[in-house]
């Protein structure tokens, strides 16, 4: 999932404050039809450097398809900031899109919604089988054993962005490949008089997506193995207290970037002012910000000892975006036309190069154009050290009131208050608390 978004409520609370926003092609009466089969409309989630970049990229991809189909596509590129809140008032009010980007770590709690068409057998039949897309991908597409409620559209993962010449001024010869190693390195760039490592402390969701690979780094679960919340436990919260340690008492992590939200911290990589930057397929976001390729390198994110892998070596979730269709569509036959087109071979080179992101699809992540330096690194975080969020229906409360939990000890640790270990397993037993009830 894209992690310029800071995640909304969750679906319960949500429900009991939507203000209904008529959208576009859903229907009100909760079945779909064919009754506009030459308009669709698509809810396409900001993917690049702001709304402006992503319209560029789509548009001549929508126009295409209209020109194949006869179908005009009514696009609106909706900020992850209110993305979520958008969907979920569309599965209330029955007034949504036809055609939707979803992050993939919400496919399972908008798969309990009942507002998505499943893709079974039939439906996946339509747009080329379910074979044609790699595992890791199918694994963010809903709870275990459902047919999923989405198709991958664009798949990614974290990796350890570094300034080259940052490194080479604090006399660093190669990016970290640890924890220890990166705090270490810190201490050098700081006496150069750079800040060391970006972070997002008030977005929620990069919040989550980071605890949860420390918690994997730690052999920690925020689930039971029936999917029962358990937040507090003592590996996670020695987990959550590693990562918000980086700014509270390893000061790598700058602490004005506690109330970052919104890409800042990319900004300040791309502007030279920090060294090192945790995020998902950041070279086209850094690109349309100035920075030339050759002025940064790409290396795995860094794991407590020993390589990258699976279990304790896990370095990043399976991130990515998923396309959904909304099941009380006017033009269920022209939506899955939709999908089939965006995830057509064509398609998802054209895609996902302009976002720097990897295809999803097996026939398009082999082309030659997703070996670069840019994606050689994420194409091998994927396929052996990325684990899936969990696949639970309260995936996105998790999202909010852990990453709110985390949210407010980074806001500890930039005031100076102490973050202690009693201090993080109090935020998370409040974060447990606010879980809806099985």
């Amino acid at each position: 999932m894209r992690s310029i978004r800071a995640a909304a409520v969750g679906a319960v609370t949500m429900s009991l404050a939507l203000a209904a926003t008529a959208c576009g092609g859903g229907s009100s009466s909760g079945g779909g039809s064919d009754d506009s089969p030459k308009t669709l409309t698509y809810w396409a989630s900001n993917q690049g450097a702001s709304i402006a970049v992503d319209k560029k990229v789509l548009q001549p991809e929508l126009d295409k398809f209209e020109k194949q189909t006869g179908i005009k596509v009514k696009l609106e590129v909706v900020p992850w900031s209110d993305l979520l809140n958008r969907i979920l008032t569309a599965t209330t009010s029955g007034q949504g899109p036809d055609v939707l980007n979803i992050g993939n770590t919400w496919s399972a709690s908008l798969q309990a919604t009942g507002a998505l068409l499943p893709w079974d057998a039939k439906n996946f039949g339509k747009i080329g089988g379910r074979d044609r897309f790699v595992d890791s991908a199918l694994g963010s597409t809903g709870a275990e054993g459902k047919d999923p409620a989405a198709v991958p559209l664009y798949s990614m993962a974290y990796a350890l962005y570094y300034n080259k010449k940052i490194f080479a001024d604090a006399g660093i010869a190669k990016p970290p490949a640890t924890w220890d190693e990166l705090i270490a390195d810190g201490k050098k760039i700081k006496a150069k008089g750079k800040s060391v490592l970006g972070a997002e402390g008030s977005n929620l969701s990069e919040n989550i997506h980071h605890v949860f690979v420390f918690a994997k780094q730690h052999d920690a679960e925020f689930f039971t193995a029936d999917g029962t919340p358990d937040f507090a436990n003592p590996k996670v919260v020695d987990a959550v207290k590693q990562y918000v340690d980086l700014m509270a008492k390893d000061k790598v992590i700058p602490t004005g970037d506690a109330e970052y939200a919104q890409n800042q911290s990319v900004s300040d990589f791309a502007k030279g002012k920090q060294a090192m930057l945790l995020w998902q397929s950041a070279a086209a976001n850094l690109k349309s910000q100035g920075m030339s390729e050759d002025d940064y390198g790409i290396a795995p994110v860094p794991v407590r000892s020993g390589t990258p892998g699976t279990g304790a070596g896990t370095n990043s979730m399976v991130a990515g975006i998923n396309i959904a269709v909304f099941k009380n569509s006017h033009n269920l036959d022209g939506a899955t036309k939709f999908v089939k087109f965006m995830t057509s071979d064509e398609e998802q080179k054209t895609l996902n190069t302009a976002y720097t992101s990897i295809p999803p699809v097996k026939g398009a992540q082999g082309d030659a154009a997703f070996n670069s330096p840019a994606t050689a690194v994420l194409k091998q975080t994927l396929a052996t050290s990325a684990a899936a969020l969990p696949q639970v229906a309260s995936e996105s409360q998790f999202e909010t009131t852990v990453g709110t939990a985390v949210k407010e000890l980074f806001a500890d640790a930039a005031a100076g208050r102490a973050v202690t270990t009693a201090s993080v397993k109090a935020k998370l037993e409040k974060a447990q608390q606010l879980m809806p009830k099985a």
